[in-house]
């Protein structure tokens, strides 16, 4: 049973329409669909929506992509979470805009932000759900494009696919990972 959803994002207004923000943008769907309670909890350095009418938790750590684990670290610590008791959000330059795919576990695929989990938590046995962003031509350009935002001719795309994203989380928090994973891995487009 997932009892935290766990969207990886910058912190801070520079970020919050960036492609490497979309965990965020997610995180922030699901809770406005759960009619959840945000709350600022200190010890975990996160902004974390406490859904307790589904006994969830949403959460945004505020640690910087890079550091997403001492964030992911202390909420496990502080609730004791298991890792297979959260659900990690975050962009891939792997999939093209328009995909996500639903894992039970994995590698960080060169994310920092998922290594940084794997690092503090001491496992990858953790399950996410992964936004595809695209990659830019030139991987010279990966930094710059991460941090930019969605353009006008994918904002629409990009709306269709939180949707998604948050379709197959409520799934995910109603059947569990075995029985969505079917339904949540696919195309939007």
């Amino acid at each position: 049973m997932i009892k935290a959803i766990i969207g990886l994002g910058n912190p801070g207004k520079k970020y919050q329409n960036t492609r490497h923000n979309v965990g965020f943008m997610v995180a922030d769907a699901l809770a406005s669909a759960l009619k959840c309670k945000k709350e600022v909890i200190e010890c975990c350095f996160s902004h974390i929506y406490n859904c307790k009418n589904h006994d969830l938790f949403i959460v945004k750590p505020q640690t910087y992509m890079n550091n997403s684990g001492v964030a992911v670290k202390n909420l496990l610590d502080e609730y004791n979470l298991k890792p297979s008791e959260i659900l990690v959000v975050y962009d891939d330059l792997d999939l093209p805009l328009g995909k996500i795919r639903l894992r039970k576990s994995g590698s960080s695929g060169g994310h920092r932000g998922v290594q940084s989990i794997i690092e503090n938590i001491k496992t990858q046995d953790f399950p996410r759900l992964k936004i595809g962003i695209g990659r830019p031509i030139s991987k010279k350009e990966v930094t710059d494009y991460v941090l930019s935002p969605f353009n006008k001719d994918e904002s629409l795309l990009v709306e269709k696919v939180i949707s998604s994203a948050v379709e197959c989380l409520l799934n995910v928090i109603k059947y569990g990972i075995d029985k969505s994973l079917n339904t949540c891995n696919k195309s939007i487009i």
